[in-house]
């Protein structure tokens, strides 16, 4: 990446893989907190490119946008900004026009834009098959100290139905339960929820004071919610390896079980050490195998 020098507007133009960016107002504070400009953070998602754009890649993506910084007034952002380089690719449903986020200047492009979150549907462009199942684990109070102990439960109970999964913080103040699913098996939005439903009532049954399936927040108290319905065609999760618009400049970032069980805080994953966590562990989620789940649908009407 080359950059050329600073005009009077406080611009500066990169060159990443042969498309030229403009990036707009490099030291301004996106994380005031952490110190961390946009500069960095630009330099953090150039780090995080060869992970992040693996969730993101082929499918429709929502982004949200913080144009004064993670505590500042934001917005959700479907449509692809306008004016759009020539090497944004595109991709509509719905009659939404989504950014097609699968190249480094694309990313950096909206990078400079504010999009601090990354949010990619679970299917991808031109299918409606999901292409993982994800559970995900929402606590009703900030912060939950039980969030680590909620997330090992329902992998214990994965791991009894002989399902392998990664466990991933939101970057915010969940889990979520990540499980890579054999593609060619062609399972439906419909049978994953199917599992989700039984996983999550049995959640529930055995340990009533730590967990509910109640929809609306006003009549959870302090109960954990298992959100199996979110994973739907037309809906998004926070993506691995994400940044989030916390004051931590938190990362949503997979887990090791063994992790899980030394009960970590999901802050202790941000922008100023991700890369090192990557250096050392790679991508979890890549590592664990697809799964077949055949024999727990065959099992659940």
């Amino acid at each position: 990446m080359a950059t050329a020098t600073r005009g009077k507007q406080n611009k500066a133009t990169v060159l990443i893989e042969g498309h030229e960016v403009t990036i707009t107002n490099p030291d301004k504070l996106l994380w005031p907190e952490k110190g961390i400009t946009k500069a960095m953070y630009l330099e953090r998602l150039i780090a995080l490119a060869p992970y992040l754009l693996t969730y993101c890649r082929d499918r429709y993506l929502t982004t949200i946008r913080f144009p004064n910084g993670w505590n500042e007034k934001s917005f959700y952002q479907k449509n692809t900004p306008e004016p759009t380089p020539d090497f944004v690719r595109t991709a509509i449903l719905e009659s939404i026009n989504y950014v097609h986020l699968d190249s480094l200047p694309t990313l950096v492009w909206l990078g400079n834009l504010a999009c601090l979150e990354f949010h990619p549907s679970f299917h991808r462009i031109g299918s409606q098959l999901p292409e993982e199942w994800l559970i995900d684990i929402d606590p009703s109070i900030d912060p939950e100290p039980r969030i680590m102990q909620a997330a090992e439960i329902i992998g214990d109970i994965l791991d009894k139905l002989n399902i392998r999964s990664v466990p991933k913080t939101s970057g915010a103040t969940g889990v979520q339960i990540y499980v890579p699913i054999a593609r060619e098996k062609g399972y439906t939005f419909e049978q994953l929820r199917r599992i989700g439903h039984f996983v999550a009532s049995y959640a529930v049954q055995m340990h009533p004071k730590l967990f509910t399936i109640e929809r609306l927040k006003k009549n959870r108290g302090s109960l954990i919610y298992i959100d199996y319905l979110q994973h739907w065609y037309g809906k998004t999760l926070s993506a691995p390896y994400t940044p989030r618009a916390r004051e931590s400049a938190s990362v949503s970032t997979p887990l090791t079980w063994e992790e899980v069980r030394l009960r970590p805080d999901p802050r202790d994953f941000h922008l100023l050490n991700i890369g090192e966590r990557l250096q050392r562990k790679g991508d979890l989620i890549q590592q664990t195998p697809p799964q077949n789940l055949d024999h727990v649908l065959s099992h659940i009407p």
